[in-house]
């Protein structure tokens, strides 16, 4: 007799979890799954190359309406779950109450939005779904139409670009100094924001947003700390987000920054668990999918009662952002125990940089050429002692001695 699983949330990370537990294990429970979304599982990263008309919602879907059938998996999508009751093991719907022997919490996050004044205006909106992206897709279609991004961030850029390449009018206004601050060091940020600027998007860097301006209860601007106004049509928030905790904290669970998890990605409740960026393990939060995916592997293995255990991997971010290559791991802060070996081609457009601690790399910055990412992680994670290519090590892999590159080997007969 199969047990009965309840899923609230048909995220990336819950997709992974059903695709793996139903490989193994298709008869070991009876699945319903929850989606505030009037939709199931989709790739969320995908929703860029959508706005800027490279892609179709269908070509980002995961699971079809026939996967779900063939695997008799219970939608219950456009429903907003609205409680958990732990003593009864039910949750709690709009529309009623589901059972279950486990749980699985996959909520992901929610965008923060910075309570400025109106910000509750119509026309202000986050980048987090499909009804977002439909609502910029609509506002390119708009003659002479203008947006502002607040939020120089990965999200926020991407947003930009894919309204730019409708033709609206964009800009990007962010209160660090430089864009992707979190990934991206000045030098790398700078590049990054030349490229945005020749493709015809205005960046506002150390820029502080005062008030959302608006008429007849719709945005028509952004006033800066300065008094600059920004007029705009749309205007979207990519400041960042955070883990959707309400219903484990509503449930009674441990919830710090995130819905708190063991090893086995378990929750405080030995029958409910949780995946992807609703959770926090070992004091960390989780936004790449690298991660949620290891987790939504761990999640399947505990549900079949097969022992497992996430381990939190250093991870490397490689990006593309406008057509312009990004990678970045590793700890690239300023330190007096630090040494930098920087490359720059201006020619070529990039450039790197390596953050050095005694004889090892500690951190990776690279713009343009990211080839050998890959290779400078590796060196990053093993913490490899560099000593013998610390003069070459700038260039790669191919200048580190040894025999000599076969140009033809890559190549097939």
């Amino acid at each position: 007799m199969p047990q009965k699983l309840v899923v609230i949330g048909a995220g990336m990370a819950s997709g992974r979890v059903l695709d793996h537990l139903l490989a193994d294990a298709p008869d070991a429970y009876d699945v319903t799954l929850f989606n505030a979304e009037p939709r199931g599982n989709y790739n969320r990263l995908m929703l860029s190359p959508v706005l800027a008309g490279e892609k179709t919602y269908p070509e980002i879907v995961t699971h079809d309406d026939a996967w779900y059938a063939q695997n008799a998996v219970t939608c219950r999508f456009g429903e907003r779950v609205t409680g958990i009751d732990r003593d009864r093991k039910v949750v709690m719907s709009e529309t009623g109450e589901v059972p279950y022997d486990k749980l699985v919490l996959g909520m992901g996050s929610t965008p923060f939005m910075i309570p400025l004044p109106g910000h509750d205006l119509k026309g202000v909106i986050a980048y987090r779904d499909l009804e977002d992206t439909e609502r910029m897709i609509a506002l390119g279609a708009k003659p002479g139409a203008r947006a502002v991004v607040i939020g120089g961030g990965l999200l926020g850029l991407e947003a930009a670009a894919g309204m730019q390449a409708r033709g609206v009018d964009v800009t990007v206004v962010h209160i660090m100094g430089h864009l992707m601050e979190r990934q991206l060091d000045p030098a790398a940020g700078f590049l990054l924001r030349q490229a945005l600027t020749d493709r015809g998007i205005k960046v506002m860097c150390s820029a502080n947003s005062q008030e959302i301006v608006g008429q007849d209860g719709h945005v028509t601007a952004l006033r800066l700390e300065d008094g600059t106004e920004l007029p705009c049509d749309l205007l979207v928030m990519a400041v960042g987000i955070r883990p959707a905790t309400a219903l484990g904290i509503q449930a009674g669970l441990e919830v710090n920054r995130g819905i708190v998890v063991n090893d086995q990605m378990v929750t405080s409740d030995p029958d409910i668990l949780a995946v992807g960026e609703c959770v926090e393990h070992d004091g960390a939060l989780f936004g790449l999918v690298a991660p949620l995916y290891d987790q939504a592997q761990i999640v399947a293995k505990t549900l079949q009662g097969i022992p497992a255990r996430f381990v939190n991997k250093e991870v490397s971010t490689k990006l593309k952002v406008t057509g312009c290559d990004l990678f970045s791991a590793g700890d690239f802060a300023e330190g007096e125990d630090r040494q930098d070996i920087i490359l720059r081609d201006p020619t070529g457009k990039s450039y790197k940089r390596l953050i050095l601690k005694d004889n090892n790399i500690i951190g990776a910055v690279m713009y343009g050429d990211t080839a050998d990412g890959g290779w400078f992680y590796n060196l990053i994670r093993e913490g490899a002692d560099i000593t013998d290519m610390r003069e070459t090590l700038i260039f790669g892999p191919d200048f580190q001695g040894g025999p000599p590159v076969d140009p033809m080997e890559a190549v097939a007969a």
